[in-house]
């Protein structure tokens, strides 16, 4: 008797799903706890996972399909199905030649039909596909179950450049490719222009000299590294400064809740962090309580799992502060866009060296421009500079983080 397979109970933040890929297909075994699907939230990808062995009888909702939580999506008998091999037809087993091509054709062996015809592949590799424009006949996957990785297609030949012709109607019709949005970047887009239109965004900025945090980082990153496990990054020393500086400044770290001011006795930072499905911000918990060994440890762990697609639901949810790193791609300067319903964020930027005027001299300096936009609606200039030159003072002296001063 078959039973159902159902789409996960979605959690309370998350109302809807796309189902992006099935890793099973009709008439597939299946082991208990298989991955047997893959749904796309606007947060995370959700597994539909078995809930024990089985075979894949019916598929109800096709990829790409809009669905809501526990949504049936299939069907699936219990056990194993052992079935013996269909005989092959007649005019298959012959001693002669075939006498025409059609015969040949009929005569081949399963394994000599194109193998698109089972291909099969995750989000990112369907990204990485459509990105190098590439059709699924000319990728070579060494996968026996015909799943094509993103290995794969890296592997196969660009397609060569066309000449440039004459622009109509016809021409660009066939050298246009219309691909829907995933989930994740359509709901990045809608919040990204509600946070345009529903605050009162402004933006200042400021330069720091990280040559002290520079020194500190190289005379202490070894011993720091064999104690902890984990590297001494710049990132962990941001988020400290953040949170000293939001602990000096409640007002940073606040939100608007109608028509109160909501303070958060606690700084939970988001860290942006840019993944194949777009960008995630998972939330560091506590920064106040953490020491900066913490803070790097955290942040190994909440990158491996956004570039993974493993974050929870929880591990995104609640910030009250967010840093954006765009110096990692070699921004000069930016203007990051909040995060409603925060405040504020923060955006570094790419170090550069430039000269600077110390005590009086010309210095070559390791300098980084620092991007704070906030809501002007809560805070006045005077709170965000202020807060922007908390930061930069934490960082040009290290030490005063580390002694609490």
């Amino acid at each position: 008797m078959a039973e159902d397979i159902k789409s996960p109970i979605f959690p309370e933040s998350v109302f809807e799903g796309t189902l992006s890929n099935w890793v099973k297909k009709e008439g597939e075994t299946f082991k208990q706890d298989d991955v047997l699907a893959e749904i796309e939230t606007d947060k995370v990808v959700i597994e539909v996972t078995a809930p024990s062995d089985g075979t894949i009888e019916k598929i109800l909702i096709p990829e790409g399909t809009t669905i809501k939580s526990s949504e049936v999506i299939g069907n699936f008998t219990k056990g194993t199905k052992t079935s013996a091999p269909k005989p092959a037809p007649k005019e298959n087993i012959k001693t002669s030649k075939p006498s025409n091509k059609k015969d040949q054709s009929e005569s081949k062996p399963i394994s000599e039909e194109p193998l698109s015809k089972g291909f099969r592949m995750g989000p990112a590799a369907k990204k990485l596909l459509n990105e190098k424009d590439l059709s699924i006949e000319s990728i070579e996957t060494t996968s026996k179950k015909g799943v094509v990785t993103k290995a794969d297609i890296l592997k196969a030949p660009d397609k060569k450049p066309q000449k440039p012709v004459a622009q109509d109607d016809s021409i660009s019709t066939t050298r246009s490719e219309r691909v829907p949005m995933t989930r994740l970047r359509s709901v990045v887009a809608n919040r990204l222009l509600e946070s345009q239109t529903q605050t009162a965004s402004l933006t200042t900025f400021n330069e720091v000299d990280l040559f002290e945090v520079k020194n500190l980082r190289a005379k202490y990153k070894d011993v720091f590294e064999q104690k902890f496990g984990v590297k001494l990054g710049f990132m962990g020393m941001f988020l400290k400064a953040s949170s000293i500086a939001l602990q000096e400044m409640p007002i940073v770290n606040a939100s608007i809740d109608g028509e109160d001011i909501l303070y958060h006795g606690y700084q939970d930072i988001g860290v942006a962090v840019s993944t194949d499905r777009g960008l995630v911000v998972p939330v560091i918990r506590d920064v106040q309580d953490l020491s900066i060994a913490e803070i790097e440890l955290s942040l190994v762990e909440y990158s491996t799992k956004a570039r993974e697609g493993k974050l929870s639901i929880e591990e995104m949810t609640g910030g009250t502060f967010t840093i954006s790193n765009g110096g990692v791609f070699g921004s000069l300067l930016s203007t990051p866009i909040l995060n409603p319903p925060q405040s504020a964020i923060l955006g570094m930027h790419k170090i550069q060296d430039r000269p600077v005027v110390v005590n009086g001299e010309i210095q070559i300096r390791p300098m980084m421009y620092l991007a704070l936009t906030y809501d002007h609606r809560l805070l006045d200039g005077k709170d965000a500079v202020s807060f922007l030159v908390k930061i930069k003072e934490s960082l040009e002296s290290p030490e005063s983080m580390m002694l609490g001063v």
